[in-house]
């Protein structure tokens, strides 16, 4: 069965002027639910990270600093917004459900979590609302418990994984793939194992066709035997923070390809969603749920 982490933490209330992003975390498995793509057996409430998993990722005096409140002002507005502890509690929540699907996937072929993709957040920093890692958290997790011994993480988000290339720039086991907008947030790129930079406008046959001609060969290449999949929807043509011009058909065709290679070559993988910002929330939900739909029509 395809397991599903969700919580109600998700989607905790921001300060005003910060809640609409956080409102399709609970609209997400709504309407899934609603339309029968997922039952409630799907779901699953993810419990607490423990520490000793966060910082073998992240720095201990920067997960201090979450866990304690203390982080400087300069650096929660790197990150977006204020914390708070249920915020805390909220990213190691998710990142336990990415750990969680993980092995769950190692069993069913995928898995999800209802939020996670937090790839701003690096070794010793969190930027553009994420606080810690968790695809690069579960990522070690694996690694650290001979879980697996070559993973590739498959960034399709309009934005660039900067924290997860950080993290792993000396890390050979783990292969790191971003395709994203060039000219687009974050500014200051890190260097991943492959990024692919698109210029502002790409649309669905292009995107479409760099990726499937790009997966297959660094599949080859780097032979893994897990996939991380952020499965960002920001990278629709009515996205307010992206810069690309996919329609939602073609977001679903994305999620399709990654599938298929991932089936084709029996590569079990967790899919976080990554971000989403079209004006209207009924094209974030639908666009995050069709990564759903196409899953379970496949698996």
């Amino acid at each position: 069965m395809i397991k599903i982490a969700y919580h109600p933490i998700y989607a905790h209330p921001l300060p005003e002027g910060h809640r609409f992003p956080m409102l399709k975390y609970e609209l997400i498995p709504a309407q899934l639910l609603h339309e029968g793509t997922i039952e409630q057996s799907h779901l699953f409430a993810p419990e607490p990270l423990a520490e000793q998993y966060i910082v073998s990722t992240h720095d201990e005096a920067y997960w201090q600093q979450l866990k304690q409140l203390t982080l400087p002002y300069k650096e929660q507005r790197r990150i977006g917004f204020p914390l708070d502890a249920q915020l805390v509690e909220r990213e190691i929540r998710i990142a336990q459900g990415t750990i969680d699907g993980a092995i769950f996937a190692q069993q069913h072929g995928v898995a999800f979590n209802v939020a996670g993709g937090t790839h701003h957040a690096g070794t010793n920093w969190g930027e553009g609302f994420c606080l810690l890692n968790d695809q690069a958290i579960a990522a070690n997790y694996l690694l650290n418990n001979d879980l697996a011994s070559r993973i590739l993480i498959i960034d399709l988000d309009v934005h660039q994984g900067n924290g997860t290339a950080e993290i792993f720039q000396k890390e050979d086991s783990v292969f790191t793939f971003s395709m994203h907008g060039d000219k687009n947030f974050p500014f200051r790129k890190e260097q991943s194992d492959l990024d692919i930079g698109l210029a502002d406008g790409v649309a669905d046959d292009e995107f479409l066709s760099i990726l499937d001609e790009k997966l297959p060969q660094l599949i080859k290449k780097h032979q893994p035997d897990f996939v991380f999949y952020l499965a960002g929807v920001d990278v629709l043509a009515s996205d307010k923070l992206g810069k690309l011009a996919l329609s939602k058909q073609a977001c679903k065709q994305r999620d399709q390809i990654v599938f298929e290679h991932c089936l084709k070559n029996q590569l079990p993988v967790q899919v976080s969603m990554g971000g989403g910002y079209s004006e209207d929330i009924k094209i974030i939900v639908d666009a995050h749920c069709n990564t759903f739909r196409t899953a379970f029509s496949l698996y």
